[in-house]
Order: C-alpha cells, then structure tokens, then sequence
C-alpha cells in the first residue's frame, strides 16, 4: 500500500564515503566522540573531583542507551559506509566504546524485527528476544522495572553466536574478534587502573538498564498483531533531534530499512492508516515512559481484536525485515 509512496530501503546519494546519506556523517562523528569521551574518563578520574566524576559517569550512562538507540541502532538497518572494510572498523568502535560486540547486537536486532515483540506462543516461547512479553505471565506485558533490570543479564551469547554463524561464518568471526577486542581492552583497564574500572561498572550496567527502559516504552500498548501498529511512538522534537529519529518507532518497524532521515516524512504520509489503527503516541521520549499522562488508562486488554483475515491482509503490507 504505502511502498509507492517511499522507498522501503534507505535513501541514495553519490557520495563516494556514505552509502545512504551524507547526513550519517553526524551519527559517525558522534560515535568517534563517544569514544574519545571515554578515553576522557580514564584520563580525567585520578585528576578531577569525584562529584565531577559522578557526573560525568552519569552522563556516561545515558550515552550508552543513546548510542545503542541511535547510532548503532541506524547503522545496523543502513551500514554508514560504501566500503565493507569501513563498516568493520565502525562496528569494532562500537564494540569497544559500548562493551559489547555490534555483530552480536545485529544479531539480536535482527531477531527483534522477526517478531516484533511477540506474545508467547503456545510453547512459551517468542520469535523476538527482546520482547516485552517473553518473560511475562497471562498474555501480559513484563513489569517494566524487571524487563529493566534484569534485561541485561538474558542475553545468551552463544545462542547468538551460533545464529550468526548459520548466515555468515565471516560475520561470526568477526563477532568473536569484537568480544575478544573489548574483553581485552576492559582487562588492559582492569590492571592499569583497577579503581576506575570497579568506579565504572555500576554506571555501565545503569546505562544498559537505561537502553532496556528505552525499548519498553518503544513497544507497551503496540499491537504485535498488527504490523502498522507494532511501535509505539514519541514525536517529542528534541528527543528526536539528540536520539536520531528513535521516537519514530512505530514508523521504524512498519519500514525498518528506512533511513532515520526520513521517519518524519513517512509518518506525514501514512499518519492518517496509523490513526485508523489506533498506533499509540506517547508525549514523553521512550525513556520517561512512565511519565506519559495516557499510561495508566493502557492495559494489554485495550488492544483491538481482529480477525483472522484481517490479520493475514494487514502482514502483506508490513515490512520485510532483513535477516
């Protein structure tokens, strides 16, 4: 219905360095800068006053859930680069700067995209790792402060290890050359300043916490039955503006290879079928969910029945999602 009216891949440009837009040059810089902000911290802990460095830590926190939402999330549905070899180079970055493998973060998002934050089926069991409702009993959601909490340690690494290396044996190895890669790189700053490697942990698991917060409210009072209706968005313009169009989530998974410059555009066309479907909106960014005004009105018995017919109609005209 809507592929007529907007690519569902990325854009094109002529650039001889970008592969989808010159603008990804501002999701790559931030990731350059990311990365010297670390650097910045091990440098600036033994020499600045601790309550700098709890705020720095803090900020830390917040870029971790920032840049899994933003630069690695875009840069896994439209690699930034023409060059294969560029595209390595970033995603060990990554790696490095976030602490864990971009390759394994493919991987589990490309898993998302297949189900979409599935409910259980009868085994139990969901298509999507990350979904709301794969550890959440009755049909329902998971509470929010568990799938927050907890999301971290779920993570079977070689389960994805072994997915990956289904689909590409030189993928799978470059994923292990990721983990070895930050695991060597955190023990090198284990015995070369054990204090700010223990002073850091605590504000690394925050921010992964914060990055799981941030996928909640991207899906609680979506419909995983109805693939215009899959995310749950937030317009909230600033938020779009630091996070690279991330509220634009309900867009995202109706058209996830489309390129984040283009979300708002797409919403503009297709704005009148998602209110027709009842795609919810939050006003708040995706991380202070809990602070939307329509939350406490919103139980998973809200969403629309439909028919099977109807269901089978609406999935021809979702997306394909990569794998």
């Amino acid at each position: 219905m809507f592929q007529d009216t907007l690519t569902v891949t990325g854009t094109s440009t002529d650039s001889r360095v970008f592969a989808y837009s010159r603008w990804d040059i501002v999701p790559v810089v931030c990731g350059i800068l990311h990365a010297a902000y670390l650097a910045l911290m091990f440098y600036a802990f033994s020499r600045v006053p601790w309550w700098l460095m709890i705020v720095m830590a803090l900020l830390y926190s917040v870029s971790i859930s920032w840049n899994i939402n933003g630069i690695a999330h875009n840069f896994i549905h439209n690699p930034y680069f023409r060059s294969p070899l560029a595209n390595r180079l970033f995603s060990l970055l990554e790696s490095l700067t976030i602490g864990f493998s971009q390759t394994f973060y493919d991987c589990v998002h490309m898993r998302h995209h297949m189900g979409n934050s599935d409910r259980r089926d009868e085994h139990g069991k969901t298509k999507d790792w990350l979904s709301i409702y794969r550890f959440g009993k009755n049909g329902e959601a998971e509470n929010v402060w568990g799938y927050t909490f907890f999301s971290f340690f779920r993570d079977d690494v070689a389960e994805v290890y072994q997915e990956i290396k289904k689909v590409s044996a030189a993928d799978a190895r470059w994923g292990r050359f990721e983990v070895v890669a930050f695991v060597a790189l955190y023990f090198l700053v284990l015995v070369t300043n054990w204090k700010f490697f223990f002073f850091m942990v605590p504000f690394y698991y925050f921010g992964n916490c914060l990055s799981s917060l941030n996928g909640f409210y991207r899906h609680y009072g979506g419909n995983p039955d109805l693939p215009i209706a899959w995310g749950v968005s937030s317009y909230h313009k600033l938020y779009n503006w630091i996070w690279f169009n991330n509220g634009y989530h309900a867009e995202h998974h109706f058209r996830p290879r489309l390129h984040w410059t283009k979300m708002h555009e797409f919403h503009e066309q297709i704005q009148d079928e998602q209110a027709n479907a009842g795609v919810r909106v939050i006003s708040t960014p995706h991380p202070l969910g809990f602070l939307d005004p329509g939350l406490r009105a919103l139980t998973p018995q809200t969403q629309p029945a439909r028919s099977q017919a109807e269901t089978k109609k609406l999935h021809r005209i979702g997306p394909r999602p990569r794998k």
